[in-house]
């Protein structure tokens, strides 16, 4: 395809050429546009509403939204959020405002990334949604539900693409290979089953990255004869560096700690092992994965085993220092120490209660007995009156003794679990309980005969 200044002809990317045109030739989200589902059928009797497609990079928003107004024979407006602001959604308005009141034809207003809106932005969509001047179609990676503002998805119908899995892959990119109008058909092209695969595998179900990667492959391909082949040398070349889908911040991001996280509380180290090296070779920072490590054994584990946090601050401390991939090496063996660790979240259950009620109560005093007096006049004012040091105590323990403000005396917040230490520490909390029992009782006892 001619390039030069001159030429009547511009460059489109083999991804862009390859885009299909109808639902038929559409490949991939069988529950959304297969035979008898919602969105086909809404497609097919014209029955077209505002709606968000969400879901990860390449795998057809743009595409669907441009066969739907295809179908629909409706006008199209097409923005990006990264790159548009209000003049622009007014002006994709004025058209669409033209193409109803002139033509007697719909709009559909195609926003891509509409999350990278701000609110005041999103909400300039709001009453030509109502009206019906425009069907909006909003294209996101992100969940609409934390990304846009309630009222524009409220309006909306929100569809969930996927992924494309491994054979789909394979048959866009065969399709590119056989095409001789659009794709690479025009001139003898081979790829083997073991290329194939990598090239699939390394497109992770994203289609625009897998035609991306062919298109630089063919260019490298090694001719034998009138054949281009595409092999597993190749390939290695075209991949070299490159990494997974992880978006920072996004909403992979965030799955996968979550994934990490649980499979870690869940006791399940090779799970724990899969999640920590799917965000490593997603180029995931290190010491970002060490610190939520060093959260999981403190939230998680706690005094069930606290050399688990230990590890796990050592874990950072290796990466710190050196770097990779000896640190990543010792996250792992952090990971999988605190997935195999006994389990306990009473101390994250006792700060979270003890931090509502600091929170939500009154600002108590502390009591007489437990404050300083550096000075005669707080002596004089009974500052630390009374107060009982343990170490002078039978087994270095105030029994009865309370450390708590007077109106939260008797409260109790942490309840360790039977798990791993926790269980001696619960043993030895009861213990000392009993004392203070019996220490109140012999007061009253004492009390009573006087």
């Amino acid at each position: 395809m001619p390039t030069d200044l001159f030429s009547q002809q511009v460059y489109q990317p083999l991804a862009a050429r390859m885009r299909p045109g109808t639902l038929d030739g559409f490949c991939g989200q069988e529950h959304l546009i297969g035979p008898g589902k919602p969105l086909r059928e809404a497609i097919e009797s014209d029955a077209l509403h505002s709606m968000i497609f969400w879901g990860p990079p390449g795998v057809g928003k743009t595409t669907l939204a441009k066969i739907i107004a295809a179908s629909a024979d409706a006008h199209l407006e097409s923005l990006s959020a990264v790159l548009s602001g209000v003049k622009e959604i007014r002006a994709s308005i004025a058209k669409a405002e033209e193409q109803r009141d002139l033509r007697g034809r719909k709009t559909i207003l195609f926003v891509d990334e509409v999350h990278r809106f701000n609110k005041s932005q999103q909400d300039a969509f709001l009453p030509f949604v109502e009206d019906g001047t425009v069907v909006f179609i909003g294209a996101t990676t992100e969940n609409p539900s934390f990304e846009l503002n309630n009222a524009l998805l409220s309006r909306c119908r929100v569809y969930v693409l996927k992924s494309l899995e491994g054979p789909q892959i394979k048959t866009v990119i065969q399709q590119a290979i056989t095409d001789s109008e659009l794709g690479l058909g025009q001139r003898k092209l081979q790829l083997d089953d073991a290329a194939l695969d990598l090239l699939a595998n390394a497109a992770d179900g994203d289609a625009r990255r897998a035609l991306n990667l062919l298109e630089i492959a063919n260019d490298l391909a090694t001719e034998q004869g009138e054949t281009s082949v595409i092999d597993a040398s190749v390939l290695e070349q075209v991949l070299v560096g490159d990494t997974r889908r992880f978006d920072k911040g996004g909403e992979y991001f965030y799955d996968q700690i979550s994934a990490l996280h649980k499979s870690v509380r869940g006791s399940s180290p090779d799970a724990a092992l899969y999640w920590l090296c799917r965000m490593l070779d997603g180029g995931c920072d290190p010491l970002y994965i060490a610190r939520r490590v060093a959260r999981i054994a403190s939230e998680d584990i706690g005094n069930a085993d606290p050399r688990a946090l230990e590890l796990a601050l050592n874990a950072w401390s290796v990466q710190e220092r050196l770097g990779s991939p000896e640190g990543e090496l010792a996250i792992a063996q952090a990971v999988t120490y605190c997935a195999v660790a006994p389990k306990s979240n009473a101390v994250y259950s006792a700060f979270k209660a003890t931090m509502a009620d600091v929170q939500s109560l009154p600002s108590y005093e502390v009591p007489m007995h437990l404050r300083n007096a550096p000075t005669k006049l707080m002596k004089e004012l009974d500052y630390g009156k009374d107060y009982r040091y343990a170490h002078n105590e039978e087994g270095a323990y105030a029994a009865g003794e309370s450390y708590l403000p007077n109106e939260l005396a008797d409260k109790q917040y942490y309840f360790p679990t039977e798990n791993g230490l926790e269980k001696t520490i619960g043993d030895k909390l009861s213990y000392l309980r009993s004392l203070d029992k019996q220490s109140k009782g012999s007061k009253g006892t004492s009390e009573g005969s006087k």
